[in-house]
């Protein structure tokens, strides 16, 4: 498996991923994305995405959404999918642990943020794995499976800025 920088011929790969509907039960989208919906989710600009590579196919990406106010610059959002065929194979840490490198020591980032549905424990035990923690729950956020439920703010400060 290797990280690198997303790619246009990518697009086809982040497709099939996001056409698991035990995927996108975990995410803010509906089901039965487009091609289309689902290119524009990741390329732009203000993105800086990498995926894993694995036998010359996407089995997941990790999207840095960067910042434009001046004032929140020092932070970013991301958002981390990984093909059902490769979890628990180390892809979503892979991902998690590069996005960081990168955050900390390439794009001069403070804080990393994500959210996260509170029945997602996988996910949460990731993302605290990798030095995320929760600040907040919004009650009652989002919908999925025909009920309401939960969704986690959580975020990492980095550890240098911390120690100033």
């Amino acid at each position: 498996m290797k990280i690198r920088r997303l790619a246009s011929s990518d697009n086809n790969d982040l497709f099939e991923i996001y056409n698991f509907p035990s995927l996108l039960e975990n995410t803010s989208q509906l089901p039965f994305l487009n091609a289309e919906i689902v290119e524009n989710l990741f390329n732009s600009p203000d993105n800086y995405t990498l995926v894993v590579e694995s036998q010359s196919r996407v089995v997941g990406h990790i999207t840095i959404f960067l910042k434009n106010k001046i004032r929140e610059k020092h932070g970013a959002s991301i958002a981390i999918a990984v093909h059902p065929d490769s979890h628990g194979k180390g892809v979503g840490k892979m991902l998690m642990l590069e996005a960081i490198n990168q955050a900390d020591n390439w794009l001069n980032l403070v804080r990393l943020e994500l959210e996260v549905h509170a029945d997602n424990l996988a996910a949460i035990s990731l993302y605290k794995h990798v030095g995320f923690e929760i600040e907040g729950t919004k009650k009652l956020s989002a919908f999925k499976s025909g009920k309401y439920l939960d969704v986690h703010m959580m975020s990492r400060i980095r550890p240098d800025y911390l120690a100033k």
